[in-house]
C-alpha cells in the first residue's frame, strides 16, 4: 500500500471517533488501521505519525468537521471564535438574513443543551483530544521518553494539541475557575473517565502537557506556522495560568515569548487598509505566531470563516448575515487610533471589519475559492497579557511599559501613548488593558477569554439584532456552553450540567 494512502486512512479513521461512548466502541472496523498496527509500522515509517498529527491541524480548519458541511457555522477553531466573540458582545449580529447565528447571538444556545452549537463545540475539542491521544499512544504513551528528536517533536506537538483542546473546554463549559468543581469527562489515552472530573485534574493535565511540550520542542524549527512550536506552547500555558489567576507564571511566560520569540509587533501599516502590508489575511505576517495557510487546493468556498466575516468574500457577510463591531466598543476607540479605521462607517458595510479582515481583491462578494489565511495567535496577545498580569500583581510599571509599546503604534507616536497610559493607576489601568484587549483582538476569538479572566460584564450596544442594550455578568448561564444533549443521552455517567 502506498504511504499516502496509509496516511489518508489513518487520518480518516481518527476523525470518525468522537467522545463519550464512541471512544469505547468495541466494533472492529477492518477498513482502517488500529493503534496497535500503526505502532508496529511507526518505527520504520515516522511519516505515519506525521500524517496522524497533521490530522489534528487539518481538523482545526475543516469545514463541517463535526456535523457536516450542511451546517455552515461548523468551521473548526475559527467557528468557535465567532461563537465566543458573539457571547462576549463585541461582535454584533446586526442583520440576520439567514439565521445561522441567531441562537448564539440571542443567547439561546448557551441555556438550551439541545441546540446543535453545543454539540459542535463539545465534539470538536474532544475529537482533537482523541487524535492527539492516538499520536501519543503510538509514540509509546504518556510516560514514554522519546528516543530521538523526530519522535520528541511529534510528542511535543501532540501533547500541546491535547492541552489546547482541554483548555478551551474549561473556558467554554465552566462558568468560572473553581478547581474543585467537576466539569468534564477525562481521556488521556489510558484513563477513560466518562464521568466529570474536578477542574483541577483537567488543569493539572494541561500544565503537565504544555511544560513537557515546551521541553520537547525546545530545538524544533517548524516548516509551517500551522504547527505548534515552543512559543505557541508557552502562549497556551500563559493563558492557562492567567485563567487560574496565577498572574506571576502567566507574566513570566508572556515576557519570555516577547523577549525570546523573535516576533515583532504588527506595524501600523499592517493594522488597517490601505496601509503597507495591511490586512489580517496572510500567515506570513511576521507578528503571527500560529496560523493556517489556506490554499486553493483545500477547496474552501461558501462554508468558511472568511465567508462569515469578510464582505469581500462570496458568502454570508456579503449576502446579509452581518457581523459588525459592537457600537459601544467602536465608540470607545479614539479617533486617532488606527484601529478605528479597521471598520466601515457607512452603508451596508457600516461596522464591518472591511479594513482588517479582507480578501486583497477587495471586490464585494468577490472571493469564492478561499485563499486568505487563518490566524490563531499573534505576539500582541502577550504584550497585553503581560500588562494584564502585571497590573493584577501590582507591577504597574511593567504593565504601563508593555501597554505603551503597543499603543505607540496604534496612536501614531510614543508621545500619544504616554499621554494615554501615564495617568492610569489601579483599577483604571486594569480597565484600560481589558479595553485594549477587546479592541486589538476584535474578531480573533480572544475577547471571551479576557471577559472570563477579568470577571467582566458584557454590555451590548445598540446595533445588535438580539438583546440590544442588555448586560450579562461573565459567570451567568448565558456566558457558557451546555454539555450537549447527545452526550447526556449516550453517556450515563453524566447526569447534570455544570
Amino acid at each position: 500500500m502506498k504511504k499516502s494512502v496509509i496516511y489518508s486512512i489513518v487520518i480518516t479513521s481518527l476523525l470518525s471517533v468522537g467522545c463519550g461512548e464512541e471512544f469505547l466502541d468495541p466494533v472492529r472496523n477492518t477498513q482502517v488501521i488500529t493503534s496497535e498496527e500503526l505502532a508496529a509500522l511507526a518505527p520504520d515509517n515516522p511519516a505515519l505519525i506525521a500524517g496522524t498529527l497533521e490530522g489534528v491541524y487539518s481538523f482545526m480548519v475543516q469545514p463541517g468537521g463535526v456535523l457536516g458541511t450542511s451546517r455552515h457555522y461548523d468551521l473548526g477553531q475559527k467557528g468557535v471564535d465567532i461563537y465566543t466573540d458573539m457571547l462576549s458582545g463585541d461582535m454584533a449580529l446586526s442583520a440576520n438574513s439567514y439565521g445561522w447565528y441567531q441562537n448564539v447571538a440571542n443567547l439561546v444556545t448557551t441555556v438550551d443543551f439541545t441546540r446543535e452549537e453545543n454539540r459542535i463545540v463539545w465534539n470538536y475539542y474532544y475529537k482533537v483530544i482523541n487524535i492527539s491521544n492516538a499520536v501519543i499512544n503510538n509514540l509509546g504513551g504518556n510516560d514514554a521518553v522519546p528516543a530521538d528528536a523526530t519522535t520528541r517533536h511529534f510528542m511535543g506537538q501532540a501533547k500541546a494539541a491535547r492541552a489546547y483542546a482541554y483548555f478551551y473546554l474549561t473556558q467554554l463549559f465552566q462558568k468560572e475557575y473553581n478547581p474543585t468543581q467537576e466539569i468534564l469527562p477525562f481521556y488521556d489515552g489510558v484513563i477513560v473517565s466518562p464521568a466529570k472530573v474536578p477542574a483541577s485534574q483537567i488543569y493539572d493535565q494541561i500544565i503537565e502537557d504544555l511544560n513537557q511540550s515546551i521541553e520537547y520542542l525546545s530545538d524544533y524549527t517548524r516548516p509551517l506556522k500551522n504547527q505548534i512550536d515552543k512559543n505557541v506552547a508557552k502562549g497556551l500555558l500563559a493563558y492557562t495560568y492567567a485563567a487560574m489567576g496565577n498572574y506571576s507564571e502567566a507574566k513570566i511566560l508572556s515576557e519570555d515569548i516577547i523577549n525570546t520569540g523573535g516576533y515583532p509587533l504588527t506595524t501600523t501599516g499592517q493594522l488597517a487598509f490601505p496601509g503597507s502590508g495591511s490586512g489580517f489575511n496572510n500567515v506570513n505576517t511576521p507578528s503571527w505566531m500560529w496560523g493556517y495557510d489556506i490554499t486553493n487546493e483545500m477547496g474552501h468556498q461558501l462554508v468558511n470563516w472568511w465567508g462569515q466575516v469578510d464582505y469581500y468574500t462570496y458568502s454570508y457577510q456579503w449576502a446579509g448575515d452581518r457581523k459588525v463591531v459592537d457600537s459601544g466598543l467602536y465608540a470607545a476607540i479614539p479617533s486617532n487610533d488606527i484601529r478605528k479605521s479597521q471598520f466601515g462607517t457607512s452603508g451596508v458595510t457600516n461596522g464591518m471589519p472591511i479594513n482588517k479582515f479582507f480578501d486583497p481583491g477587495r471586490a464585494a462578494g468577490g472571493q469564492q475559492a478561499i485563499t486568505t489565511d487563518y490566524i490563531f495567535m499573534r505576539i500582541e496577545e502577550f504584550y497585553l497579557l503581560s500588562a494584564e498580569c502585571s497590573a493584577n500583581s501590582g507591577d504597574e510599571a511593567t504593565a504601563k511599559n508593555r501597554l505603551k509599546e503597543l499603543m505607540a503604534l496604534r496612536l501614531g507616536s510614543l508621545a500619544n501613548a504616554n499621554a494615554y497610559v501615564d495617568p492610569l493607576v489601579g483599577q483604571a489601568l486594569k480597565d484600560a488593558i481589558y479595553l485594549q484587549t477587546r479592541i486589538e483582538f476584535w474578531g480573533e476569538g480572544k475577547s471571551y477569554l479576557a471577559l472570563k479572566r477579568n470577571k467582566a460584564t458584557s454590555t451590548r450596544g445598540t446595533n445588535h439584532v438580539f438583546r440590544s442594550g442588555q448586560s450579562f455578568f461573565y459567570n451567568t448561564d448565558e456566558m457558557s456552553f451546555q454539555i450537549p444533549e447527545n452526550e447526556l443521552l449516550n453517556n450515563p455517567a453524566i447526569t447534570t450540567q455544570n
